[in-house]
Parts: structure tokens; C-alpha cells; sequence
């Protein structure tokens, strides 16, 4: 049996570190001997840093530092300086995420080198997207999160047509009575247009989903996939689903505090309040940051700002539509903070309070109405967290 590597990315952010407490709470080091591990740009918030220390006192482990050989040998201070000097001074962008690469996921996979892999990542079960997954057939990502806890890359395998008398075969092994009889009408039918892969994951993880996961698991047995080289997974065992307020549930209730940066601050524009706070854990130049989150850098970190502004030379700029110098202008910042209020009233607007079940069979939809004092609070509660792209 091939040694498997569990790892798990710390990025700073609440919901790795949630993870990794989860994971350490649930499971032995004997179950699930993970290796913490981060891969540090040199140009974090200084929360990232204090929040790594304390997770390793929570843990009782060192979180190793993964980065770039090529920085190592260099006298440069940080990693994000050496490549950004390497790319001439041309900085990230949506469609040029260089930062993301070089600083995040070559480090990973170079570490990992041809080592089977069992990369773990904290996409909450209230998410709608996939996260990272490795292109290197080694490293293979699980969810423990989500009620789905497959990578999208084995559930379009497992449910594919052809193998729907492999997985009846499996269901027969481990379900029974009522659940094996729906468990096996669904598996029967085959994905069309009628019926994607997406509905048939829904329908029977709805049966029951630990069933679902040793289906899964005797399927990944036949595969190369790291997980399928395991004789024992606790995680198949596990149907939990955690969501936004369980992650704070799970800080709140360990040795960690939440980053600083996450906590909503108060501002105050033509007579009236908003709250902002930045969104993600990563660099603090993040050029996927909303213009809100730069006022916030601007307000809360003035020397970060001023840092970030240090970078933006030649016609490069952090965000494509103006220049920090420009974004830091009284006006603007006005502006910047009367837009932001404005969406997020809109935003509030938009959420639905819960409605009876006759009010959703009559299509009744009960609006909120931001003159409602706590409107900023409950909407913070629902504010998503932004791109996945340093999850590690």
C-alpha cells in the first residue's frame, strides 16, 4: 500500500483555519496525520501571521512553510518582490494571475513533487463553487465540508453512464431496505439533458450520504486516486455539513481569534452608517479586493496603502479603471463609500425572511427594509467571501 501525504493550506483566512480545527477535534493523528502547511507571499496581513502562531498552539503542530526554490536562493526580502522584479513589473490581474501560480501553487505542487496526495480544503457547505483542483493526477482534493465532498472530477466519473452497473453493484453492498430501493432508482438512471450529473449527485446524496461515500470509495479502490489507495477513510463515515456560522462557531470555541480584518468597521457618509471589512485572507494588495475593501486598507492600514501604492508605477495599476493615488482622493473615497451603501441597501433589499410553506407554494416573498436598524448587521451575516483563488 502507497504512502499517502494528507495535507491541509492554511491561508489566513477563517475558513482553512476552521478546517483544520474541525479536522483536529474529529480525528486522531493516527486517522489523519495532516501536515499544516502555508504558503507565505512575504506581503500578508500582519492577522495572517498571528493567526498561524495561534493555530499552532491550538494544534500542537508547526505549520510548515511551503515556497518558491527559486526565491530561497535570492537575497530579495519577500517571494511576491522577487517575481514581481521577474515579471518587469507588470502586476497580477484577473487574466494574468501570476501571483497565484508562482507564489501559491508552485510551491505546493514542487513540495508534493510525485508523493499520492490528499489535499484537504474549506469550502463551506453554503458555497457554490468547486475550489482548487490539482491538474496532477497524485493530488487529489477532498471537501470535508460540503455534504458533496468529492472533487467535481470524480463525481463526473462515478456517475458516468457507463458506470451505472458498477455502482448498483456497490449500492446492493451497502444500503438496505428503503434507501437501498431509492438509492437504486436513481443510480439507474442514466444522465441527459433531462437529467445532468448535477441533479443525479442531489438526488442521492438526498437518500443518504454516507452510502453515497462508500459507493464512492470502493469505485476510487479500482482507481489510482490517492484516496482509493487507502484501506480506511474516516471521512466516508462523515454527513456533516457546515456552513458560514458554524466556522465562526468553531473559532469562537477554540484558542484562535478571528482575524481582525473580518470584523465589520464602521464608516459614516451623508449622515448615514455602513460597515465595511475586507472579504478574503491573502496579500494585502489583493487586486481582487472591491473598491470599499481598498478605502478599508486605506482607513484601517494607511502604511499598507501606502505600500501597495509603492508597486503601481509605468501604467501598471492594481485595479484597471484608476490608480490608488487617484482612489485616495477625498472625493472619490466619498463616492467609493455612497456606492457601497447604496448596493448593499439593494443588496438587503434582496434578502428574503423565512416564509411559511404555504407562503412558497403561493410564491410570497416577504422583502426586508433597510429602515430596520440591525439591517447592517444581518446583512454582514450573508455577505459572501469573495474569490478562492489563494485558498492555500
Amino acid at each position: 500500500m502507497a504512502k499517502i501525504k494528507h495535507v491541509l493550506g492554511i491561508s489566513g483566512g477563517k475558513d482553512s483555519a476552521a478546517l483544520a480545527i474541525y479536522l483536529n477535534k474529529l480525528y486522531s493523528k493516527e486517522d489523519l496525520p495532516i501536515e499544516y502547511y502555508t504558503c507565505d507571499t512575504g506581503r500578508e496581513l500582519a492577522e495572517t501571521y498571528v493567526l498561524i502562531e495561534q493555530l499552532e498552539y491550538e494544534l500542537q503542530v508547526k505549520v510548515k512553510k511551503y515556497q518558491d526554490k527559486n526565491f530561497q536562493s535570492t537575497n530579495e526580502d519577500n517571494p511576491f518582490d522577487f517575481y514581481w522584479k521577474k515579471y518587469g513589473g507588470y502586476l497580477p490581474a484577473q487574466n494574468a494571475r501570476w501571483c497565484t501560480k508562482s507564489l501559491k501553487l508552485a510551491p505546493f505542487e514542487a513540495e508534493i513533487g510525485d508523493t499520492q496526495a490528499i489535499s484537504y480544503v474549506g469550502i463551506r457547505g453554503d458555497e457554490d463553487r468547486e475550489g482548487y483542483i490539482s491538474t496532477r493526477q497524485n493530488i487529489q482534493s477532498i471537501f470535508p465540508f460540503r455534504k458533496n465532498i468529492w472533487s467535481v472530477d470524480v463525481i463526473n466519473k462515478v456517475l458516468n453512464n457507463s458506470k451505472i452497473e458498477e455502482i448498483v453493484g456497490y449500492y446492493n453492498i451497502h444500503l438496505e431496505g428503503e434507501h437501498l430501493l431509492k438509492a437504486l432508482g436513481i443510480a439507474k438512471q442514466e444522465v441527459s439533458p433531462f437529467f445532468s450529473i448535477r441533479q443525479k449527485l442531489d438526488a442521492l446524496l438526498d437518500v443518504n450520504v454516507i452510502g453515497f461515500n462508500k459507493v464512492v470509495f470502493d469505485w476510487l479502490k479500482t482507481t489510482d486516486y490517492p484516496v482509493g489507495q487507502l484501506d480506511y477513510f474516516p471521512l466516508v463515515e462523515n454527513d456533516d455539513i457546515l456552513v458560514r456560522q458554524d466556522i465562526f462557531n468553531l473559532i469562537e470555541e477554540s484558542n484562535v481569534d478571528l482575524p481582525n480584518y473580518y470584523l465589520p468597521k464602521e464608516y459614516e457618509i451623508d449622515g448615514e452608517k455602513g460597515k465595511y471589512f475586507r472579504s478574503r485572507s491573502g496579500c494585502f494588495f489583493c487586486f481582487y479586493q472591491q473598491k470599499i475593501e481598498w478605502v478599508w486598507l486605506l482607513e484601517q492600514h494607511p502604511d499598507l496603502f501606502k505600500e501597495a501604492m509603492k508597486y503601481e508605477k509605468d501604467g501598471y495599476n492594481w485595479i484597471q479603471s484608476e490608480s490608488l493615488k487617484q482612489l485616495s482622493d477625498p472625493e472619490r473615497v466619498k463616492n467609493i463609500k455612497r456606492e457601497h451603501l447604496k448596493r448593499m441597501k439593494r443588496k438587503y433589499a434582496n434578502l428574503q425572511t423565512k416564509t411559511s410553506w404555504q407562503d412558497d407554494i403561493l410564491g410570497v416573498k416577504k422583502e426586508k427594509n433597510a429602515s430596520d436598524p440591525n439591517w447592517l448587521d444581518e446583512l454582514m451575516d450573508a455577505e459572501g467571501d469573495g474569490c478562492a483563488s489563494c485558498f492555500i
